[in-house]
């Protein structure tokens, strides 16, 4: 198989050739191997590859499709994981000096699912230290750079989940999404991504800020993101949270959009938004209006911006690192240690205060929902900065969460929990992906994946592929 080739294909494509015995698992993960080494040098979008246990697992799995036996929907097909994810036997180094040697002595609910439903993992995925930032550096890493631009970032936290789909190395990988993880590196580099209803994938262990984070794939097709789901669903004792199934396989209701009642909205709390994205959104809205199947509501969102809460509770989480010794300190990212500083001056009443906050700001996006199905708007309103940075130029430092002011239309949906995605609708002037967010009400994760279907399925935003990208 030429590279490609391979990096053409979906994970829901490559389980068919399986499954049909016209490619192997072994196939598939040489392929993956090689589109690494191709590509990576230039990306760095793995912290680990795995290849001789891939390789092993692949031979196994081979076996099994020759004697017509699969574990489940993709067989044989090669994946990549976030490095804040447990496995078994492997290291989870978070992006940090401080994790260099940690090995996990067990494996996080989402990956177990996905390896069970015969996934192969081929390696590990780049994260900022502990995840805490929507840029893609790390003290332990380095840079991981955009394989439409390699000067510019990929944004993060799932930095490197972003890039090994965008590049064709992996069709899969898993990430998370705690104030806009999933849904910034999707933007930025041009693939989709739905961070789903808050516990609908169960996480383990918890994040320090539980209540907003998200786990979930990313994908390079709608289709692979909704089996994916269908396999991650569902609840698990280690995380309180997590919800029974829906109930229903998303990746049976693709296919006609439902009546959806949609908001159109160019920008949310006032925020500027580049000029170039802008009218990249505004076309995208043109297409929506006149091709797909929806109601479009003229409304007025007039709710506060939540960033105070957001910013408290970000923030609280550097308590839980307030005790490292100075020659730790001085081993993590300084942006970081600005932030477990930040996080002592945080007393009791005030969290609890800034947890009611949430739950008045969370009602009040919840009544304004009752009036229609989804908010569709830009996803992030700049374009990716330099990689080796935290933010644009004039990002101000003395915010208590400086990146949140660069990304204002995604944390408000973690502090609501509701599943919100990003999906290409086009280029920018500079040739860059401009991502559009897709919102539905919390627990209606099936009708973000029904539009975001049928806006793919209109769009086909494949039929261009970065300046990095397997096979040439």
């Amino acid at each position: 198989m030429e590279l490609r080739q391979y990096a053409a294909l979906s994970a829901v494509e490559m389980a068919r050739l399986v499954r049909q015995g016209e490619v192997s698992p072994v196939e598939l993960v040489q392929s993956s191997l090689d589109a690494i080494e191709e590509t990576e040098a230039r990306v760095n979008a793995y912290s680990a590859v795995f290849a001789e246990d891939a390789k092993a697992r692949a031979v196994t799995l081979e076996k099994e499709a020759r004697a017509r036996s699969f574990r489940g929907p993709f067989h044989g097909v090669p994946v990549g994981i976030k490095d804040l994810f447990l496995v078994e036997g492997y290291k989870t180094q978070r992006g940090s000096k401080l994790y260099v040697d940690s090995v996990a002595t067990e494996t996080a609910p989402s990956v177990e699912r996905l390896l069970a439903s015969g996934a192969v993992m081929i390696g590990k995925t780049t994260t900022p230290e502990l995840g805490w930032k929507a840029a893609s550096n790390s003290p332990l890493y380095g840079v991981t750079r955009n394989p439409w631009d390699i000067s510019r970032t990929a944004g993060g936290s799932s930095s490197g989940s972003a890039v090994a789909v965008a590049d064709g190395t992996v069709p899969l990988t898993l990430g998370s999404d705690g104030g806009g993880s999933m849904r910034v590196p999707a933007s930025f580099c041009g693939i989709f991504s739905l961070k789903p209803t808050l516990a609908r994938v169960p996480t383990y262990p918890l994040s320090p800020t539980e209540h907003l984070s998200h786990a979930g794939p990313m994908t390079n097709s709608v289709e692979d993101y909704a089996l994916t789901l269908d396999i991650l669903q569902g609840p698990d004792a280690r995380d309180p949270q997590s919800l029974p199934s829906a109930g229903i396989s998303y990746h049976e209701t693709l296919g006609e959009l439902p009546k959806l009642r949609c908001v159109l909205a160019p920008t949310l709390f006032g925020a500027a938004v580049d000029p170039g994205i802008a009218a990249i959104v505004a076309r995208a809205f043109s297409e929506i209006a006149a091709h797909l199947p929806v109601e479009i509501v003229d409304t007025k969102l007039a709710w506060p911006d939540p960033i105070d809460i957001f910013d408290a509770l970000w923030v609280a989480r550097g308590a839980l690192y307030g005790g490292m010794k100075p020659e730790d300190v001085a081993r993590i990212d300084p942006g970081f240690a600005r932030m477990v500083a930040r996080s002592s001056s945080i007393r009791l009443e005030d969290h609890f205060r800034t947890l009611q906050a949430r739950a008045a700001f969370n009602r009040s996006v919840a009544e304004a929902f009752e009036a229609f199905d989804l908010l569709v708007m830009p996803m992030v309103p700049i374009e990716p900065f330099a990689a080796e940075a935290d933010g644009p130029a004039d990002m101000d430092m003395d915010k208590p969460v400086p990146w949140a002011r660069w990304t204002p239309f995604s944390y408000p949906f973690n502090l609501t929990g509701q599943p919100a995605a990003s999906i290409p609708c086009g280029w920018s002037p500079s040739g860059l992906p401009v991502g559009l967010q897709v919102i539905g009400r919390r627990f209606a994760d099936e009708r973000v994946l029904q539009f975001c279907a049928a806006w793919e399925k209109h769009f086909g935003w494949r039929q261009r592929t970065p300046s990095v990208f397997a096979g040439g």
